[in-house]
């Protein structure tokens, strides 16, 4: 290794960023037209990003974009530390930063640094422009597909930008060179530049890596279990077979079971059908049972116990799925937890992982070990494992979700994990995927994986976590004859072809992306980049539609903007959306419509209120599954259905999905601004309900009450005191009143309150 020489730019302090020839004739690259810069973790993917930045300031703003606070809060700190600018110039945009604050961030900023679903919002809700941004870098620009913030990001920079430069920064773009493809296109990309770790002028900061594969043989009584499931999983398959659903019982791959799933429940929205509902219903099974077989034999008993720990809280309770309840009583799964409570316990590959640690930390105090888990429950079982071990201080990091005995972290106590770990509070992080991107963890010495993953983009990314500042160590746990297996030469095939793939497509993507993309020397756009107008609607009038701030975490509002609509975001009182002075629309998904009849919100309420608001109220409800997502019965949900359509006289309309969902919502606004000429307006305000109307919410809001009922009972009994304290023989001699509705409603008013 040579004598470290240090770049000098007036816009860099002195002394902080080393010169690497490799990363200046990248930046060199990426200076002459947008690129995606594809370069081995470790080597500095950010600073050929910084490199790029300081040339481009003098032109306009620099945005950097990465997928999470850690990573922004990780790359505006070194910006801060490396930057000759104020560094009240160098801004931090996340979700926790006030929309009004980072609109005035936003005038005095030269780099912004920022999640993207910030940036989309804001985007939306017109507070800011990328008309002055002079180059944008995307950070993982493999994310860059499908509805990611990153693809609404890079269209508009397309549209709005007037000196436009893209730069995609990524170590792992992926194998499918479809999906390269995808990216380069979404983010207005029009060339590849590539390093790799055998480059001449990239292997002198190269350290090696030894890869270790361990077999670890599975236990005698994981394969008893096994040979259980195996039982539960053949009669389900029988039963698909004998439905005419698949053409022979034959065990089905994860992608097979998907693509079934998906056919069955396009087919049941269609034709409903009760062939279908029993297919849905089996293959959730399927999956259940498949995923626990997995889980023993890969993870361990532990981690089955919890999984099974779960899958029996959710068959007890009352919003359970039918596949959990069936499962947890099938006599083969009793049989299977019969037999998990007597084993012992112990996972060959838990006493492999406490060996390598205690070995690492042993043979050098000061060393930083990872171990990625594939399960949160795993993660757990580690690291109190871990604990045991003398000088092992680890640390579990996961995401921000939580379920069931299992809470998230917040992305500040990631950020505090994280600083820990570099500090040496910590010298053992047990992670889950959360760990695998980018971050920033330097002089990581030992790698394990408690299992591999059949993917290579995160198998390269948790490769990358060592081997930065000297020579590292990886070693991947499998179990034999298990899907580890499976799993291992998947992923090692796919980073093998990923180079080759990249190396191949590399004037490819040039050529395919220029003809349709706008340049970025010249900014012209084509004819496809902009809303197309019908005949009926001139180019002076723009179509207006009202949405409501809450509905922006959905992709209906980028949708609609898509669709040539001029989206303004407000806070609505009534509604969803508001395409005219008469037309107001709520939104619902299956889950958030099925939700309101199993814990009692207050749907009518909100039908009520648009039906009082607006003359021409709509409802749309969104996505598949309808009668299969929950269990509840298909005659409730027609119920409900019938009293919104009947009772309140609101139209029900069912859309696909949020892309369908805008369309209908951009139709009703055409026809009504343009073809109707109607104004849009916002009166809409939840209204005070009168004697009568309180009275039927309030017996309404009772199990198994829909607003005809409540009428009914209010009738019959003269108020609500005598609905409430009448007997169950009294209850049943109303009119649409049986014996079910009469034993819910005794239930809740007499019920013990077990707060």
């Amino acid at each position: 290794m040579t004598d470290v020489q240090y770049i000098n730019h007036p816009l860099l302090k002195p002394d902080t960023v080393e010169q690497r020839l490799y990363q200046l004739s990248l930046a060199g690259e990426a200076l002459k037209k947008s690129t995606l810069v594809v370069l081995p973790t470790g080597l500095g993917k950010t600073v050929v990003a910084l490199f790029v930045m300081v040339t481009r300031l003098s032109k306009g703003k620099v945005m950097i974009l990465s997928p999470t606070k850690p990573l922004v809060e990780q790359h505006a700190a070194f910006f801060r530390n490396v930057l000759n600018i104020p560094s009240e110039e160098v801004v931090l945009f996340t979700g926790g930063t006030p929309p009004g604050k980072r609109a005035l961030m936003w005038e005095k900023a030269k780099v912004i640094v920022s999640t993207p679903q910030v940036i989309e919002n804001d985007l939306l809700a017109k507070k800011i422009s990328l008309e002055d941004v002079s180059c944008i870098i995307f950070d993982e620009a493999h994310r860059g597909t499908g509805d990611y913030s990153y693809v609404y990001i890079g269209e508009k920079y397309a549209l709005q930008g007037k000196d436009q430069l893209v730069l995609g920064i990524t170590a792992s773009p992926g194998s499918d060179p479809s999906k390269i493809q995808e990216v380069c296109a979404a983010l207005h990309i029009h060339a590849v530049e590539i390093r790799t770790d055998s480059d001449p002028d990239v292997r002198p900061y190269v350290f090696e890596k030894d890869i270790d594969w361990r077999y670890v043989a599975i236990p005698v009584e994981i394969k008893v279990l096994r040979q259980l499931m195996d039982k539960v999983l053949a009669d389900r398959l029988n039963k698909l077979k004998d439905l005419g659903l698949i053409p022979s019982s034959k065990r089905l791959s994860k992608r097979e079971m998907l693509d079934l799933q998906a056919r069955l429940q396009s087919q049941v929205r269609s034709s409903p059908d009760q062939k279908i509902y029993q297919g849905i219903s089996l293959l959730a099974e399927i999956f259940k049972v498949s995923h626990a077989i997995e889980i023993a034999e890969t993870q361990g008993v532990s981690a089955l116990e919890k999984y099974f720990e779960r899958l029996t809280n959710e068959a007890l309770s009352k919003n359970g799925s039918k596949a959990a309840k069936r499962l947890m009583d099938d006599l083969s799964m009793r049989q299977a937890v019969h037999h998990l409570a007597g084993c012992n316990g112990n996972n060959p590959k838990l006493g492999i992982v406490k060996e390598l640690v205690e070995k690492q930390v042993a043979a050098a105090p000061q060393s930083r070990v990872i171990v990625f888990t594939n399960y949160r429950d795993t993660a757990e079982l580690v690291t109190e494992s871990l604990k045991e071990v003398p000088g092992v201080k680890p640390v579990r990091f996961v995401g921000q979700a939580s379920k069931y005995k299992d809470t998230g972290l917040t992305q500040k106590q990631q950020v505090e994990i994280l600083q820990k770990f570099r500090e040496g509070e910590y010298n053992t992080l047990v992670a889950t995927s959360v760990a695998e991107e980018g971050l920033d963890i330097p002089a990581t010495d030992l790698v394990v994986f408690f299992e591999p993953i059949p993917s290579e983009i995160r198998s390269i990314q948790r490769k990358g976590r060592t081997g930065r500042k000297h020579a590292g160590r990886v070693v991947i746990l499998m179990a034999k004859g298990s899907k580890d297996e499976a799993y291992h030469w998947s992923s090692n095939r796919r980073e093998k072809n990923m180079l080759s793939s990249m190396k191949n497509m590399d004037l490819d993507i040039e050529e395919k992306t220029e003809d349709r993309l706008p340049s970025a020397q010249d900014g012209q756009k084509n004819l496809l980049d902009f809303p197309q107008q019908t005949e009926k609607e001139p180019e002076t009038k723009k179509i207006k539609v009202f949405v409501d701030q809450r509905e922006i975490r959905s992709h209906v509002a980028r949708s609609l903007e898509k669709l040539g609509m001029d989206i303004t975001l407000k806070t609505l009182e009534v509604g969803d959306y508001v395409v005219s002075d008469r037309v107001g629309i709520e939104r619902k998904t299956v889950e958030d419509f099925l939700s309101t009849l199993m814990d009692g919100r207050d749907l009518f309420g909100q039908i009520s209120d648009l039906r009082r608001t607006f003359d021409r109220p709509v409802l749309i409800i969104e996505g598949e599954g309808l009668y299969t997502t929950r269990q509840i019965h298909a005659n409730s949900i027609r119920g409900m259905l019938s009293s919104i359509a009947i009772d309140f006289g609101v139209p029900i309309i069912f859309s696909r999905d949020e892309e369908e969902t805008a369309a209908l919502i951009a139709i009703m606004a055409k026809r009504e601004q343009i073809e109707e000429k109607r104004d849009v307006s916002l009166h809409g305000k939840k209204t005070s309900l009168t004697l009568k109307e309180q009275q039927e919410y309030v017996i309404s809001s009772l199990p198994e009450i829909g607003p005809a009922v409540a009428r009914n009972l209010l009738l019959h009994f003269g108020n609500v005191e005598r609905v409430m304290s009448a007997s169950r023989e009294e209850l049943m001699e109303v009119g649409l009143v049986g014996p079910k509705t009469a034993d819910r409603i005794r239930e809740v008013v007499n019920g013990v309150y077990k707060g």
